[in-house]
């Protein structure tokens, strides 16, 4: 059974390129989207003016390891995962107070722009995004329930169809978001394999 579709609540937005992102924003709040955000996203939107809630309030964790653990905790992935119609999906939800989240908006550490500037090896690693690509497949999964952004040419479109769905997008439409996700994060780790086989393994 296909969820019915609801509008948008609960926003994730965790994006290394902030091109278009207040514009974006804007438009989410204008239709009463919470946004939950971490870092440098969130200090970013804060400095702008917007209500934020850090992925360390719901997680009761901090971010740790220099960013590289944020947002990989089944209080995020509950939220993005859960099946809405499913009851038991969403009692499990309530039991462990995991808010759901119903869109994620996730542009990946740049990878291939490392390789592109030949960053050394220790620099070029740290370029591989692990939390997003498993964010990002997370909601695709879910496409029924979550809608999901990687791509900031989508922001206008995905304002646009907010506007004319009273803050709804159609499921056809999710789930084109979704395919662009797995073909995104395929090419993203074509890449790191790519490196990973060449000499970028020397130290």
């Amino acid at each position: 059974m296909t969820p019915q579709q609801t509008a948008l609540k609960r926003a994730l937005i965790s994006v290394y390129d902030k091109a278009g992102l207040l514009p974006f924003v804007k438009g989410l709040v204008k239709h009463g989207v919470e946004i939950v955000s971490t870092g440098n996203t969130a200090k970013a939107l804060r400095e702008a003016g917007f209500s934020v809630t850090e992925v360390s309030e719901i997680t009761g964790f901090p971010e740790m390891l220099n960013g590289r653990v944020k947002t990989l905790h089944p209080k995020i992935h509950g939220g993005i995962l859960a099946r809405r119609d499913k009851p038991d999906h969403l009692a499990t939800l309530n039991e462990h107070h995991i808010p759901l989240i119903d869109l994620v908006v996730i542009n990946l550490y740049p990878f291939e722009k490392a390789l592109e500037r030949r960053a050394s090896h220790e620099d070029t690693i740290e370029m591989i995004d692990i939390g997003g690509p498993t964010l990002l497949r997370a909601a695709a999964k879910n496409y029924e329930s979550v809608a999901v952004v990687c791509d900031i040419e989508d922001y206008s479109e995905v304002l646009k169809r907010l506007d004319s769905g009273k803050g709804k997008l159609d499921t056809p439409y999710r789930k084109q978001l979704a395919s662009k996700v797995f073909e995104r994060t395929y090419r993203y780790d074509e890449h790191i394999a790519g490196f990973l086989k060449s000499d970028g393994v020397q130290q």
